[in-house]
């Protein structure tokens, strides 16, 4: 492991140290790490996944003050635009939902983490990644926290990765793959956030008459719809659902603005549930 350390912005002493992890081997992930100085050998680790912009060190330099309260490492896997240039989408190309399973295997063979269950959220590009991959590996996922995705995967018959059936002429898509797991998925505590202010229709955005149709025409919108359509796809399985939408107050669709002004690290560590 390399220790080429971040200093993060700290209001006291220094509670963790933020490591990069290079990738072992060709096609392994790279990483970087939050690392807490008192660690809770117990505690599941919080996973952050990076938007298209790709700056994992700041999703560990970000969030990892406050996961080192805790005791709680944060792993910021780096899937770089080579390699995995559609990685918001899991299953494409080289399989970025194979390399983050293989990524933390390794971690607990080093000792690194503890647990094989994991907290999980994304940015942006990596909130799209995060949904998908927790509709597909919902056993893995203990929790999960989606923040200002440009588009998602509903629980409805359109086809995948808009919704959960198969493409056209296909056989074994991954659609059916995620919906064989929706149950279980809707039953994750599902927290998703989007700036209040995040309501431009740049060029990442996802556009068409089909998927407006479907999600609407910003992100403010395309969250309200999904969380919407993901509580009446819970009662319809008969589950009670845990999700729940958060506006970032005075946030637009920025990451460090989204941790300083609308307290993303407190929501993705859960904190905003206690009590």
């Amino acid at each position: 492991m390399r220790t080429n350390a971040i200093q993060a912005p700290m209001h006291g002493p220094v509670t963790h140290d933020v490591v990069h992890r290079p990738g072992r081997g060709r096609g392994n992930l790279p990483c970087w790490l939050a690392m807490p100085r008192e660690r809770d050998s117990a505690a599941e680790p919080l996973v952050a996944v990076h938007g298209i912009l790709r700056r994992a060190d700041d999703q560990a330099t970000l969030l990892g003050e406050r996961a080192a309260a805790s005791g709680r490492v944060v792993v910021a896997p780096l899937f770089d635009e080579r390699r995995w240039p559609r990685y918001q989408q899991v299953v494409r190309g080289k399989r970025a939902d194979l390399a983050l399973l293989a990524l933390m295997a390794d971690l607990r063979l080093a000792g690194t983490v503890a647990t094989r269950r994991f907290e999980l959220v994304g940015y942006s590009g990596g909130a799209q990644f995060a949904h998908r991959f927790a509709m597909l590996y919902p056993h893995l996922v203990s929790r999960l926290t989606v923040v200002s995705a440009g588009w998602y995967t509903f629980p409805d018959a359109a086809p995948f990765p808009y919704g959960l059936a198969p493409r056209p002429g296909r056989t074994g898509d991954w659609g059916p793959q995620l919906a064989a797991g929706l149950e279980q998925f809707l039953r994750i505590p599902i927290t998703v956030c989007v700036g209040a202010e995040d309501t431009e229709r740049d060029d990442n955005l996802r556009g068409g008459d089909a998927i407006e149709a479907q999600q609407g025409g910003n992100r403010v919108t395309r969250a309200t719809r999904w969380v919407a359509a993901l509580e009446a796809a819970a009662r319809a399985h008969g589950i009670s659902p845990s999700i729940e939408l958060v506006a970032l107050p005075d946030c637009g669709h920025d990451f460090r603005q989204c941790v300083r002004r609308g307290g993303l690290d407190r929501i993705a560590l859960g904190e905003h549930r206690a009590g």
